[in-house]
């Protein structure tokens, strides 16, 4: 279990600047989708929450090494051999929706309602099912091509 913890933290320290990097990089996609030809780091809306663009992005910036770290941290559950591959799922998708949504309603990268809660959390879902299944498929197919090689 120390090592455990060793890795989580590690690992978390590790997702700060990825967390960092991937939130640079969707703000560039955003912006390339619907600023109209200029960079706009930000949601308008968190903008104007925030007072200023650079409290935004300040906090937007946190706010992403934040969810690296817990994404970084919670991908040890992927290393316990006594848990099912179900259980391991679910706590690394509750550890996932548990940073991203708070932080995407902070954020504004939801609407705040009712609908636009439901709706990112349905696209999370989506988007953790495909990468998931992406991911079981390629380990199934890894672990086929290995058997094949013992026989």
């Amino acid at each position: 279990m120390k090592q455990l913890t060793k890795t989580a933290v590690l690992r978390g320290l590790l997702g700060i600047p990825l967390g960092i990097a991937l939130g640079h990089v969707i703000s560039i996609f955003s912006s390339l989708n619907w600023a109209g030809g200029y960079f706009s780091p930000c949601v308008p809306a968190f903008v104007e929450s925030m007072g200023s663009e650079i409290a935004a992005v300040a906090l937007q910036t946190a706010l992403c090494g934040v969810m690296g770290a817990v994404f970084g941290a919670a991908s040890v559950v992927w290393n316990r051999e006594d848990w099912s591959i179900a259980r391991q799922s679910v706590v690394y998708f509750l550890a996932a929706a548990l940073a991203m949504l708070p932080i995407a309603w902070v954020t504004h990268w939801m609407e705040h309602s009712a609908a636009g809660i439901a709706l990112y959390a349905a696209i999370f879902a989506a988007v953790f099912a495909a990468v998931w299944l992406s991911q079981y498929l390629l380990l199934r197919r890894r672990i086929r091509e290995i058997n094949q090689k013992m026989k």
